[in-house]
């Protein structure tokens, strides 16, 4: 039966991919690598990753993903200092730790450090010890000889006995910097069971059933339910590679035909952008939206065409995690119906907190309790008052690793861990979040206010590509990334285009309360920085 393809390329069975785990099992056991040593898997998103993922995981390894994006001096460092016994590379990410010797050196200086394998074949790119260089040449022969017969479904066992649900079984780093700014997220084994079991609980997954993986797998939330929950689903995943274009990702979704997608926020707010809102700014659609009735014959036929360009096999439908969603683009989804869901959660959770299905799901929440975490908000009126979102249970992580400052710092007195986001509840358990902690502007009259709240007005303005809330010496401004092309495409120069955008700011004013008022503007052509899950590296332009 078909379990991983690269989109376009090879596919592996469940049986193949079996046997290329007990490959990857001789490997380790040759080299020296012992159950709870940590292995470093440093690539791009593949099929190959998925099988080096559940090899390290079955051969109770610790698992230390990097991603692809990181650069590779941060992985030697970062692989040094969370102690990597071995590094399972693609052939770009051997070529960066191949730049400069240091490298290689830093991370050979992890006592028992074995090497760098090639995560496409196998192959020793780098041997600290002749042995794993010789196994890695004679693999087929030492395979051979474990199983003469062949590899069975009795030799797929991979825990005979009770698992430790307390054992560590992976260190996720947060960014790609260094030891000293990068927090590795130590999370033992009952918050992968925890994600697991909520994933069987409520997602309606079939045998063989279709999924179309583009998010980071080296990422809690794709890793979490792209890979671990379809894997132990019998499903067929299919790996997007490259950076998901709107025309490359709806030509996947349209091939594929998944029964559900995983995505992030920007990538349904540029299908938006690109695809929908064109077609609902122009006449008749713009007026026929207006008017009870007739506004269903145009919003059944958006509904049609992206059921189409999805794929049209949606059982479970869209999920949308790691960031709000679009107020404008959710207020269309939610008008036509369409089967879409968004939930919250964060890598120090693995990742779930909430979450509903899309027959439940409120609009502008992120779901509700799920079960794998205990949730409160810290307000004296959860209803009313907006407070930081805290939650406790097995899916929470056991703390930064090497860092027990910052692990301190993450849990609350009573043993709550804070997860820096400010929200409320409504009288049916769902979770609305509001904003983070630290970018709440705290004016000089003493006055909360929430940016993403501001940057959702902004956002929807003709020729945003995304914006940027902050406060400057009393005053609130907006830093906006124009679409340049857009502009030229419509007959505007560049300096009509930033007037353009600068008024419709500006405009918003009187929706804001007088506090929050925009002060002025500043233009950009550079998109911002962003972390993997496309959230804005606010840090940078405060």
């Amino acid at each position: 039966m078909p379990a991983l393809t690269n989109f376009g390329k090879e596919t592996y069975t469940y049986g193949q991919m079996a046997g290329q785990i007990a490959k990857y099992h001789i490997l380790f056991a040759e080299a020296g690598i012992n159950k709870g040593d940590k292995i470093a898997i440093y690539a791009r998103n593949s099929a190959e990753w998925v099988i080096a993922y559940f090899a390290t995981l079955t051969y109770d390894a610790v698992t230390v993903p990097f991603l692809p994006d990181f650069i590779p001096a941060a992985v030697a460092e970062l692989g040094s200092f969370s102690e990597c016994k071995l590094v399972i590379a693609d052939d770009i990410a051997i070529k960066g730790l191949n730049e400069d010797e240091k490298y290689i050196k830093q991370l050979e200086s992890t006592k028992g450090f074995a090497g760098i394998l090639n995560i496409k074949d196998l192959s020793v790119y780098h041997a600290t010890d002749k042995v794993l260089a010789a196994t890695c040449e004679t693999l087929d022969e030492h395979y051979t000889k474990k199983y003469p017969a062949g590899l069975t479904a009795a030799d797929v066992n991979y825990y005979p006995v009770e698992r430790d649900l307390e054992a560590i079984v992976e260190i996720s780093f947060t960014s790609g910097t260094t030891s000293a700014t990068s927090k590795g997220v130590v999370l033992p084994a009952r918050s992968l069971s925890a994600n697991l079991e909520f994933g069987f609980r409520v997602i309606p997954a079939s045998v063989g059933g279709h999924v179309f993986a583009i998010l980071p797998m080296a990422h809690m939330f794709g890793q979490a339910f792209d890979v671990l929950f379809t894997m132990s689903s019998g499903c067929h995943l299919f790996v997007m590679p490259g950076k998901p274009t709107p025309a490359r990702l709806l030509g996947g979704l349209a091939t594929v035909k998944p029964f559900m997608f995983l995505t992030v926020p920007l990538i349904i707010e540029k299908i938006f952008k690109s695809k929908v809102f064109p077609a609902t700014r122009k006449f008749p659609a713009k007026l026929l939206l207006k008017i009870p009735g007739l506004d269903r014959i145009v919003l059944n036929k958006i509904k049609k065409s992206l059921l189409n360009a999805f794929g049209n096999s949606f059982t479970t439908g869209v999920i949308i995690g790691g960031a709000a969603l679009n107020r404008e683009v959710e207020d269309l989804l939610k008008r036509m119906k369409f089967p879409y869901t968004v939930g919250y959660g964060m890598t120090e959770c693995g990742p779930i907190i909430s979450y509903r299905d899309k027959a439940e799901y409120a609009k502008y929440s992120c779901g509700a309790n799920v079960g794998s975490v205990d949730i409160r908000i810290d307000s004296s009126n959860p209803y009313r008052v907006l407070g930081e979102i805290q939650v406790k249970g097995d899916a929470t992580m056991l703390g930064y690793y090497k860092n027990e400052e910052a692990t301190s710092a993450a849990f609350t007195s009573d043993g709550w861990l804070r997860t820096g986001d400010m929200g409320l509840f409504d009288r049916k358990g769902n979770l609305y979040i509001k904003g983070r902690c630290k970018n709440m502007i705290l004016t000089a009259s003493g006055q909360n206010i929430y940016p993403e709240e501001i940057e959702d007005k902004i956002n929807n303005l003709p020729y945003v590509v995304e914006s940027l809330v902050v406060g400057r010496k009393n005053a609130i401004v907006a830093l906006v990334v124009a679409d340049y092309e857009a502009g030229k495409k419509d007959g505007l120069d560049e300096k009509s285009l930033e007037k353009l955008i600068d008024e419709n700011v500006l405009a918003l004013n009187p929706e804001l309360a007088a506090y929050s008022k925009i002060g002025y503007t500043e233009i950009r052509r550079e998109q911002f920085e962003k972390t993997p899950k496309q959230s804005i590296r606010r840090f940078m332009y405060s």
